[in-house]
Formats: C-alpha cells, structure tokens, sequence
C-alpha cells in the first residue's frame, strides 16, 4: 500500500461565546458564504472554496477551535493514516460520515502538541441558490457578493507550550508535511516552523511557546484573497466597521502582504493574506532563520504584532 498522503487543509471548527457576533464577522464583514445552518451550528465557505464548508461557528461558553479537519489525496488514505496512527499508539475516534455536514467518514486524534486533526477523504460539494451561484463553472459563488470577500481558505497557525519538538517530528514523520521555512536557535532547536502538504510555503505554522498557560492554542486561521490591492480594501472596509487591526504589512518568511482583525465573538484573530511565493522544487532545503532574526522574519515591513501580543491573543484550542 502507498503511504497515505493529505491533499490539503479542509476547515476549522470554531465555538464562539457570541454566536451573532461571529456571524455577522464572518458573513457581513469578511463576506462568508454560508452554506447550512444545522442544529445551531454554521457553515461557512469562501466564494472560491468548493467543499461543503471551511469553516464551521457554533455557539459555547468560550470562544476555542475544536478541531482541524484536513482532506486526504485519496479514500483509502483514512485508513492508512489511522493504521500509521495506530503504531503510534495514539487513540483515534471514527466519526461516522455526515456526522458533519458535508464530510465523510473520517478520524480524529490529537497531536502531541494536544491540537485535535480529522482526516477525511469524501466530501460533499452541495449546489449553490441560482441567485449566489458564479457565471463561471469554475467557481462557486459570485465574487465580491459582499464584503471583503477572500477567495479561498489559507493556512492555520498554532501554538503549543509542551511538547513542540515532538509535534514538528510528527507533523513531518507521521502526517507528511514538509518543512519550508523554519526558525531555529543556536542549539538548532526549532522554534517555528512554516510546513506544507501543498506547494504553498504553509498550510500549517507551527510556534512553540513555551510561556503560555494553556498547551494547545490557535494563533489565527487565514483567507486568501487574490492581490495586495484586496487587502488594502479590506482595511477600508474594517475600518468602516469600527474594527481595529494589524497591518497591512509584509512578511519576510513566506513573503506574503498580511492584515489580521480579530472575531469578537469567538476572539479568533483571521488574517487576510495575499501573495508569497509557491514551491515546486522537488529537492526543496528548508530557509533557516535564527531567532535573533524573529522580528524581521515576521514583518519585512508594515505594522506588526510584538511576541507578548502574540501570546495573549491566541485561542484555546482542544
């Protein structure tokens, strides 16, 4: 059997303590479209996203991410990742297909870090209300319908205080990802590092944290939008809302314009991201970056967020 591959980032599911709040975040400001509303809890994708959804918002006492799902390259992928699981010695819960919505049968398990993944290979591609639904047979929904309107759905970043060498060992060993940029210290001990199943620079940054009190935290989930000028109407269009935000700026590692705003519901912070650059190199050496290089890494130029900043804003995530 071939070793089973992901084929990219799938969705996040998201509770938040104020459920209108987020919904009116997600679908009026960055201009979500949402796909179901089930038992309480919201689908959302991007016009440009073709899964039944990428995001999903439902109501709790807290805002924290629940899990992270990623889509396989192929069906028999589940099983192959959950025998891989299995050697581990690693617990893994079968969710039985369409338990959510648009999702086939798919496993759950946490990463040393604590982060909970879901693998899952089939999915449902719902059709769109003839009054949203794109001209173009290649794209799901009518562009710019609606405020700052993101094509598709990014990347995520998280951040664990225990157990950060293991996780990038995992990350690469078990699950496949591949190491793009990363920052190291004089011990070349990883600090964080910037891994991808696609050929984007990440699907998934992962930043060790060592100060924070809580293991498992989501520092943000990212929107692609499709040049710098998106991002600058963006900027417009919070600042019409009455949102504050970072940016827009420029990263160094990833080469990518950024802006974050932060949901007031969930307390999830989404950046908007443009951009960077794509890998294709099949022999690929990861860029090194040493953490004296931190800052500039981050922000090659723009408004930033310092370290502390960082820390105190991310989510709990279980």
């Amino acid at each position: 059997m071939e070793r089973p591959e992901i084929a990219k980032l799938g969705y996040v599911a998201l509770v938040s303590s104020d459920l209108e709040k987020s919904l009116t975040f997600f679908r009026d400001v960055i201009g979500l479209e949402e796909t179901a509303e089930i038992d309480g809890v919201h689908y959302l994708r991007a016009w440009g996203d073709f899964q039944h959804h990428t995001l999903s918002v439902e109501q709790g006492e807290s805002g924290y991410v629940k899990h992270i799902g990623w889509r396989t390259k192929r069906r028999e992928d589940v099983e192959g990742f959950r025998a891989l699981l299995e050697e581990q010695d690693l617990s893994v819960r079968t969710v039985p297909a369409w338990e959510t919505p648009g999702i086939g049968e798919a496993i759950r398990f946490s990463l040393p870090s604590g982060h909970t993944f879901e693998l899952y290979y089939d999915v449902e591609k719902p059709e769109v209300e003839e009054h949203r639904r794109s001209v173009l047979k290649n794209q799901t929904y009518k562009a710019w319908a609606k405020g700052i309107s993101p094509r598709r759905f990014d990347h995520v970043n998280l951040h664990t205080s225990q157990q950060a060498p293991e996780t990038f060992e995992f990350l690469q060993n078990v699950l496949g990802f591949k190491m793009r940029e990363l920052l190291e210290n004089d011990n070349q001990d990883i600090l964080a590092g910037w891994m991808s199943v696609t050929q984007l620079v990440h699907d998934v940054a992962f930043v060790a944290r060592p100060e924070t009190d809580t293991p498992a935290r989501v520092h943000h989930i990212s929107y692609w939008s499709d040049d710098s000028q998106d991002i600058l109407r963006a900027a417009d269009i919070l600042k019409e809302h009455g949102f504050d935000f970072v940016g827009p700026g420029k990263h160094s590692i990833s080469q990518a314009m950024y802006l974050y705003v932060t949901d007031p519901g969930s307390g999830c912070r989404v950046e908007l991201f443009t951009g960077g650059y794509l890998i294709f190199e099949p022999d690929w050496e990861p860029v090194r970056w040493h953490e004296s290089e931190r800052a500039f890494g981050n922000t090659y130029w723009g408004d930033s967020i310092n370290a502390k900043e960082l820390v105190k804003t991310t989510i709990e995530a279980r």
